[in-house]
């Protein structure tokens, strides 16, 4: 069985954590943001990581998992579990990064500065959805673009290259990729050089959440680690597996070592 937790220098505002094999930017959601404004002022492209839980789960067991993530610009906690980790190992991160938080925060920063954003991900019509729903919320956000590609695009090179060529056309700011993991990484990694200056934010299911046809936990379950149980009733066939066979044991563990670690001489 893989290591959860492995040694590394303590994580203060601007450096690293690490947890399960990866090393997460110790930046709150704020900090993210204006990071990214302030590269994309000067031109500068990137993306950014948002792993949970079960993406940890399989970093901590599969090389090429790790190796994927570790290609990211940012690498922020989307998963409260690896927060409190990271405190009980003496490094602690600021707080909890979600890709489901970051499409509004950085849409708003996108409106005040003129950038624009593109979505690529979700059922047909629901990005043009949450793209209306961001405009409503953020007026003056550019909406450079949207698009929902049919399931398994990724495998068909034509495909690949044809949502390519749309967002490379588009020419926007900021791409929000929700594909799931580890697909919209994946994506990510073969798009994000034709658009060097573009922010790439890999975001699960944000793009749903936005257009407000999935339902997002109360912000109170949000904040004390208890969105993964909301979810699992929302949809609880798909998620059962994921959360509590998988998920619950592994965060377990992870808390537990990263404890017996730091009361280690």
């Amino acid at each position: 069985m893989a290591s959860t937790t492995e040694a590394a220098p303590p994580g203060p505002a601007g450096g690293t954590a690490r947890i399960a094999g990866l090393d997460f930017d110790s930046l709150s959601e704020e900090q993210v943001v204006a990071h990214i404004g302030a590269a994309s002022a000067d031109g500068q492209g990137g993306w950014v990581a948002t792993p949970n839980i079960d993406i940890c789960r399989k970093a901590s067991g599969d090389p090429a998992v790790r190796a994927l993530v570790k290609q990211a610009s940012l690498v922020v906690p989307d998963g409260m579990p690896l927060v409190w980790a990271a405190r009980l190992r003496g490094y602690p991160l600021p707080e909890r990064v979600t890709g489901s938080s970051l499409i509004f925060a950085m849409s708003a920063e996108a409106a005040a500065n003129g950038r624009s954003i593109y979505l690529l991900g979700g059922e047909p019509g629901v990005p043009e959805r949450a793209a209306d729903e961001l405009v409503r919320r953020f007026p003056g956000l550019r909406v450079a673009g949207t698009d929902a590609p049919p399931v398994g695009f990724d495998e068909r090179p034509e495909e690949l290259a044809a949502v390519r060529a749309r967002v490379v056309q588009a020419r926007p700011d900021i791409v929000f990729v929700g594909l799931g993991f580890p697909k919209q990484e994946r994506v990510i990694v073969e798009i994000a050089p034709d658009v060097p200056a573009a922010w790439f934010v890999a975001c699960g299911a944000a793009i749903p959440f936005a257009a407000g046809v999935l339902p997002r936990a109360p912000r109170w379950m949000q904040q004390s680690g208890l969105e993964w149980a909301y979810r699992l009733i929302s949809e609880p066939r798909r998620l059962f597996r994921r959360y509590l066979v998988q998920g619950v044991p592994f965060a377990a563990r992870l808390l537990i070592t990263s404890a017996a670690a730091r009361l280690k001489p």
